[in-house]
This record gives structure tokens, C-alpha cells and sequence, in this order.
């Protein structure tokens, strides 16, 4: 199923399932897409035709859903509601995993974005609380993705920092994200080899990749919008030389491209995948 079975839970190049391509997606030959993602919130509660097209495709597909609300780092109580529904539709869709930002999105109300936590001691002692309470809730571990940010609210600690203390102290996974190490290391002046670096090869569990805006020669703009850049590629392939072949999910939100074009991209990652097995045989 997988290149390390106990620890990656798909193989291979995956594709964000998204509404608008939905239909296309249907029309696709078997093997070009090894996997799927979904945003829960999108689908949880979901009915009728868009019910039965979901089903469609998680019947088809290995599935894991990457969450957009837990806000998992927000003052306001953990809405634990959700967590219970995530864990009824994960049994329901058999999903594999559930991965959420490392981010909040709200307090007595949605902000609709994805807002840094303070790089601090104590909000790392705060948010390894909440991620135990979700994985008790679930009864499995989650994965939380390194974010994107612009102006970090308190820089007490390093992002890299603040990250690898999350992760042990609520002792969950991680989701890499490619492309947000190349965005935040060119916004806030980092190397983003030395970032990949630093990540506990044991708590990956897949990789997320896409395209960003930019903004100007020192600013890119997470957007998902774009086809991945050759820097987000070169630190992919750089990825799976330090880490393996991991499996890595495509995301693209808006402006999407013909189908053939995303193909491409996922043939791009599979490629990659099969470079560093090649490697990894040749040097045993």
C-alpha cells in the first residue's frame, strides 16, 4: 500500500478533491490519481447529489481530510462538537487521517483566515493540551501542517522552534508543507533546507504541495491558485532525497487549469517519488 506502511497511510501523488472538478475528476483513467483529500467542514452533514458524488469518489480513492476550523490554537473553548462529527465521518468515508492547521481561525466568531499562534513557551504548553484532547476524542493521532504567515504575533521562539515543541509535547504527526517552507522562508528570511532539515522524519505522514503568488521579490502570497513554482519543486525532490519517497498531496483552490494540467503536475511528483527510490536502491 504504501512505502513505509506503518507510517505513511497512502502512496504515491494525491489530489485535493474541490467542488468545481468534481465532474471532471469522474472522467479520469485509473492510476493517474493514487489518492484524495477533502476538507471535512465541506462535506460533513452533506446530502443529496453532492452527497452521492462524495461517496462516488470515496469509494474509488484512499481519503484523508486536511480541516480548515478546528482553530486549534484559538482562546475560545475547542469545539469538540466538531471533532465528534470528523470522527463520524472518517468511519463513515473510511478516511485514513485527519490533519488540521497549525493556525487559529477564530474566537467568538470565523475570521475566514488562518491566524498565527504566538511563538511562546506558553502557547505551546496551550495548544499541545487542545491537539491531546482531539486525538483522545478521535482515539488515533492527527497530523498538524506547518502554515503560512505574514506577521507573527510574538516571535519569542523561532516558527521551527515553536513547531518541533508542538510536536512533542502533544506527541501527534506531522503534515509538511512544501510550499509554505519556500513561502515563509522567503517572507521572514530563513533557508528553507535548513527548516526541511530540522523535521522528525518519524511524525511525517505525507507532504501537501502547491503554487503561491508573488507578491514582489521578498513577498509570496500562499494562494493555492497557481502552478507550483521550480523553487517549491526543487525542495520537493531535496524533501524526498532527505526523507524518501513520501506521499505528497497537490492542492489547488481556485483558478483551476484543464485537468490534463493538474495530471501533469501529480506525474511530476510521481516522477520525483520514483528518483529518490532509484537512489535509495543504488546506495542501499
Amino acid at each position: 500500500m504504501s512505502d513505509s506502511d506503518s507510517q505513511y497511510p497512502v502512496s504515491g501523488a494525491g489530489l485535493g478533491l474541490r467542488r468545481p472538478l468534481a465532474d471532471k475528476l469522474k472522467d479520469v483513467a485509473k492510476g493517474k490519481i493514487d489518492f484524495m483529500e477533502i476538507a471535512p467542514e465541506n462535506w460533513i452533514h452533506v446530502g443529496g447529489a453532492l452527497g452521492k458524488k462524495l461517496r462516488y469518489f470515496t469509494e474509488r480513492y484512499p481519503f484523508l481530510i486536511h480541516g480548515l476550523s478546528l482553530s486549534i490554537g484559538s482562546p475560545a473553548p475547542l469545539d469538540e462538537q466538531l471533532v465528534r462529527d470528523i470522527k463520524a465521518f472518517m468511519a463513515e468515508h473510511n478516511i485514513l487521517i485527519y490533519s488540521e492547521h497549525l493556525s487559529f481561525c477564530g474566537d467568538d466568531g470565523h475570521l475566514y483566515d488562518l491566524m498565527p499562534i504566538p511563538f511562546t513557551g506558553d502557547a505551546v504548553t496551550y495548544v499541545a493540551a487542545r491537539v491531546r484532547r482531539v486525538q483522545d476524542i478521535l482515539e488515533q493521532r492527527i497530523a498538524l501542517e506547518n502554515v503560512s504567515y505574514y506577521a507573527p504575533i510574538d516571535a519569542s521562539m523561532s516558527e521551527l522552534d515553536f513547531l518541533l515543541a508542538v510536536l512533542e509535547e502533544a506527541d501527534c504527526d506531522l503534515m509538511l508543507d512544501i510550499n509554505n517552507i519556500i513561502v515563509n522562508s522567503i517572507n521572514h528570511g530563513y533557508d528553507p533546507q535548513e527548516f526541511m532539515a530540522r523535521m522528525p522524519a518519524d511524525r511525517i505522514r505525507y507532504f501537501h504541495q502547491a503554487g503561491h503568488f508573488v507578491e514582489a521579490p521578498d513577498l509570496r502570497i500562499d494562494t493555492h491558485g497557481a502552478a507550483v513554482d521550480e523553487q517549491s519543486w526543487r525542495l520537493l525532490a531535496d524533501a524526498y532525497a532527505r526523507f524518501g519517497p513520501v506521499p505528497t498531496l497537490l492542492e489547488r483552490d481556485f483558478n483551476f487549469p484543464p485537468v490534463e494540467e493538474l495530471l501533469d503536475e501529480l506525474s511530476r511528483i510521481r516522477q520525483l517519488q520514483a528518483d529518490a527510490r532509484q537512489r535509495e536502491a543504488v546506495n542501499g
